[in-house]
Formats: structure tokens, C-alpha cells, sequence
């Protein structure tokens, strides 16, 4: 999935030259331009996009206007300033945005800031299961009802499916609580499971008679990467990264 931006500025000429730019990176999609103040602000709330490109020096309404109302109406876009001029506040406006880049800087330096902005999680949520044998089951209703709230239609089956699996191995084969976290960028969703549990993650030799250590065959399956990391007080984490539609592999997030 690309990396959607709202590109706002007065000049016609200025958000050509941007548009042409994301175009050519491959990582973005241009779902709307604004000439004004108000024509951003509506268009923030009716598109949602992952970024707003912003030029503050708009004719209407006061660059921190335009931001605080987009700040408040779509909170979780993200706003990276391109401007002309450094503002009077350019400290508090700095403040409240991701980025900021001055026009007369390379148009490069613009794209790879948008880009990283763009892979940033836009949202994390979390939660604690008991570790019984519902504790599956509980986390496919939570996992659901996130993705339904964020608004993701891709890849949910084979989310649920790597949720299970993640959450069954931590239960059976850890016996221990754990901790479900679920994270999203425009490219990606990233599962993890912390336990407390002894023993590592290791993949069992396919076998046509054996169910036990199928799952992170599955896992290794469906997702980019995956992998476990240990933490303090004998937690470990498994986590899984998996590609939202439109994104490559070479997208992928670390």
C-alpha cells in the first residue's frame, strides 16, 4: 500500500514539481492537492491521508490554523511543513510537526524525508492475555475489532492466522502469560508476543504426521520476516512483519 499524501500549496507550479517527484520514488500516491487553507482542512478530513505536505504561508488562513485543525480533525495524519520562509515561530511549528524543509533545500532532501515519515508506525495497541487456552481465541477478537478501528481491509486473514499461531506458541509450548501488540505503518502491520516462557522459537522438520511445530512454518509463510529477540527479566518477543497490498518487500520497515 503507498504512502498517501495530501499536497497543499498555493503555487500550481510547486505541487507539480512534488507530485512528479513522489511519482517518481514509487512509494507514494498523491490522493489530493489544495490551494488554501479550507481546501486543505476539508480535504484532511475527507481523505485521510498518512501525510499533508503543507506550505504555511497559504493566502486564507494562518499556517497554524490550517495545522491545528488538521491536528485536531485527522489526528493521525501526519504533517511535514514545505515552505519558502522560515516563520516568525518556526520553533513551535517545528514543535508540532514530523518534518520540516525549506524550498530552497534539494528536492530530494523533501522525498526522503516524506518517505521516512511515511514508515513511521501510525498506530500500536496492546494486549495482555492470560495464558490458557483461550488466550488464542481472545486475541483473534481483539486483533479483529483493531483492525476493523484502523480501517484495514488487506491482509486480515492471514493477520489472524499469524496471531493465532504466535499467541498458541507462547501458550502451549512457553506456558507462560504473554503480551499481544499489534503496530501499523502505510506498508505494514507487525505482530509480537512476549512471554516469559523458557526455550526459543525454532521450526520443527515438516512432518506429515506430526500438528506440533507447523505454526511458524506458517508464519515463515505468510509474513516478510519474522524472528524473536530476548529482553530483560527472562521475557523473549516474537514478531512478524507482514506486507500490506501494494508494498514490496524492499518496503518493509524494520
Amino acid at each position: 500500500m503507498p504512502i498517501r499524501v495530501l499536497l497543499v500549496d498555493d503555487v500550481p507550479e510547486v505541487r507539480r514539481l512534488v507530485r512528479t517527484a513522489l511519482r517518481f520514488r514509487g512509494l507514494f500516491s498523491v490522493v489530493g492537492e489544495a490551494a488554501n487553507g479550507r481546501e486543505a482542512i476539508a480535504l484532511a478530513v475527507e481523505l485521510r491521508p498518512d501525510i499533508v505536505v503543507l506550505d504555511i504561508g497559504l493566502p486564507d488562513i494562518a499556517g497554524q490554523e490550517v495545522l491545528t485543525q488538521i491536528r485536531d480533525r485527522s489526528p493521525n495524519t501526519k504533517v511535514v511543513v514545505f515552505s519558502g520562509t522560515e516563520p516568525r515561530d518556526s520553533a513551535g511549528i517545528a514543535a508540532r510537526v514530523e518534518g520540516y524543509a525549506l524550498k530552497d533545500s534539494q528536492l530530494d532532501y523533501l522525498v526522503e524525508l516524506l518517505e521516512s515519515v511515511g514508515m513511521q508506525r501510525t498506530g500500536q495497541t496492546s494486549v495482555q492475555l492470560d495464558g490458557t487456552l483461550t488466550s488464542a481465541r481472545d486475541a483473534r477478537a481483539f486483533t479483529s475489532a483493531t483492525l476493523a478501528e484502523w480501517d484495514v481491509t488487506d491482509v486480515v486473514d492471514d493477520v489472524l492466522l499469524v496471531v493465532t499461531e504466535l499467541v498458541n506458541n507462547a501458550v502451549t509450548h512457553a506456558h507462560s502469560e504473554c503480551e499481544l501488540r499489534i503496530s501499523i505503518s502505510p506498508v505494514s502491520l507487525r505482530i509480537e508476543v512476549t512471554d516469559h516462557g523458557a526455550g526459543t522459537p525454532d521450526p520443527l522438520p515438516p512432518s506429515a504426521t506430526r500438528n506440533h511445530g507447523r505454526g511458524l512454518h506458517l508464519v515463515d509463510a505468510l509474513t516478510a520476516a519474522w524472528g524473536f529477540e530476548s529482553g530483560e527479566a527472562g521475557a523473549k518477543t516474537v514478531w512478524a512483519e507482514l506486507l500490506r497490498d501494494g508494498a514490496t518487500a524492499g518496503s518493509t520497515p524494520r
